[in-house]
């Protein structure tokens, strides 16, 4: 067995075995499958697919690269998991939430993919954070503070690892077979008892159309039920960025605001309480779902999601003072200038994903496999659909290295936005339950 003899058979549309799957995914894992190997793999899954029983062979095989954890706590191991967006930072918010409601949370996360941005990245804002620790120590993390939110180890999922990064720089993320593998094969790995999914669905996420994304929900609940972990997923919206911001350090901002405020009105917060809600029924915590929404959003008015919040940041090398001193703790841009539309009007609807492009070419995300971010970058005050803009309220707020550069970037700010002469009907935040 040959990485070449398996691309060969992908590219004509042959189903590969079960074996052939497992034989690549450990390649992957200790490198005898090359980066050109891996990224025309992945190119090869985009064009022909693996169809669902090739889905399940490979998470599964992708999960056995490397370490399988278990756990002996007195609590169940719950997890969140998002197909990624523009200014979806919910997670920052969720998993210390969940550790204040008796949960534990072994969040294994990723670095921005195209234009959506990486949790990873959003940590790493905080000075000292480190986001890569070994599963020994993650698991005593996890068992005394109740969350963590890391890197996958190099003994953990490493065949997704170097897959991931391959697809983030050939154009190859946008593939159900490929989102749902590298998912939960880290997921699976974290031995997790239950998990809830946020789908995305809009202008900013890789699935456009509802189609699109009912199909990527109800693969990756069929498969995490067929591996034993109990799953629901949420079709949410990305018609526009969760949070008026978008960029790694400026995103950290809406979560602290939320964290420290309590403030329950925002879709940061509702889309943490519906997404917590599910998993806490789902592990035995909540009688159901709607129980759930209530003890998220108390362990948010409490301020016990942000002591939590706080714990995990000092263990894993930030602050220790992060929730009280975060505004002098965040690196900011050297430059900010305002977008102002060239007309009075309403929000009407907005390219989400051009709003992540702009963040990824002020160098807030990568176009190279190995580029360092400038993790101040952003855009922040993004205007909300529905909205009224004018000159005196901008369409967005760049944040860039230099004058430059945020001259570079406005006409695209601009673009991204249409403007309509009367309010337009809102979309629902969340559509769909897949369960």
């Amino acid at each position: 067995m040959d990485a070449r003899s398996i691309l060969a058979r992908l590219r004509d549309g042959e189903t590969l075995r079960e074996a052939e799957l497992f034989w690549f995914a450990e390649g992957l894992a200790t490198g005898e499958v090359t980066d050109a190997q891996a990224g025309a793999f992945a190119m090869a899954v985009c064009a022909r697919g693996l169809g669902p029983k090739g889905r399940v062979q490979l998470t599964a095989a992708m999960r056995e690269s490397g370490r399988v954890l278990t756990w002996n706590l007195d609590g169940p191991v719950l997890d969140k998991h998002s197909t990624g967006g523009v200014g979806d930072c919910v997670s920052l918010i969720l998993a210390p939430a969940l550790a204040a409601c008796g949960a534990f949370v072994p969040m294994i996360s990723g670095r921005g993919l195209g234009h959506t941005g990486g949790t990873l990245d959003k940590l790493e804002a905080i000075p000292g954070y480190r986001t890569q620790i070994s599963v020994d120590d993650l698991q005593e993390l996890v068992a005394d503070i109740g969350c963590a939110i890391v890197g996958a180890s190099h003994d953990l999922a490493p065949a997704d690892k170097r897959l991931y990064a391959v697809r983030d720089v050939t154009g190859t993320v946008a593939s159900i077979d490929l989102i749902t593998a590298s998912i939960l094969s880290k997921k699976l790995a974290a031995g997790l008892e239950a998990l809830v999914l946020d789908v995305k669905l809009g202008s900013g996420a890789f699935m456009g159309t509802h189609e699109e994304a009912l199909a990527l929900a109800q693969a990756l609940v069929d498969t995490a039920q067929g591996a034993g972990c109990m799953t629901t997923a949420l079709i949410t919206d990305m018609s526009q960025p969760t949070v008026p911001a978008a960029g790694n350090a400026l995103e950290v901002i809406e979560v602290m605001e939320v964290l420290t405020s309590g403030d329950l009105s925002t879709p940061l917060a509702k889309l943490a309480q519906a997404l917590g809600g599910e998993v806490l029924a789902l592990g035995g915590l909540a009688a159901d779902a709607a129980d759930g929404e209530g003890r998220i959003a108390e362990a948010l008015t409490s301020g016990e999601a942000a002591d939590a919040f706080g714990e995990m940041v000092a263990a894993l090398g930030g602050p220790h003072d992060f929730t009280d001193r975060w505004r002098d703790r965040l690196p900011a841009a050297r430059v900010m200038v305002d977008v102002h539309p060239g007309e009075a009007g309403y929000i009407g609807q907005i390219d989400t994903r051009a709003l992540g492009e702009v963040v990824v070419r002020l160098g807030g995300g990568r176009l190279k496999q190995d580029d360092k971010l400038d993790l101040a970058v952003g855009l922040s005050d993004i205007a909300r659909l529905g909205e009224q803009v004018d000159s005196a309220r901008p369409l967005a707020r760049i944040h860039a290295a230099s004058e430059a550069a945020a001259r570079a970037v406005a006409a695209d700010v601009r673009r991204a936005f249409l403007l309509t002469d009367s309010p337009p009907v809102l979309p629902p935040l969340i559509h769909e339950r897949i369960g």
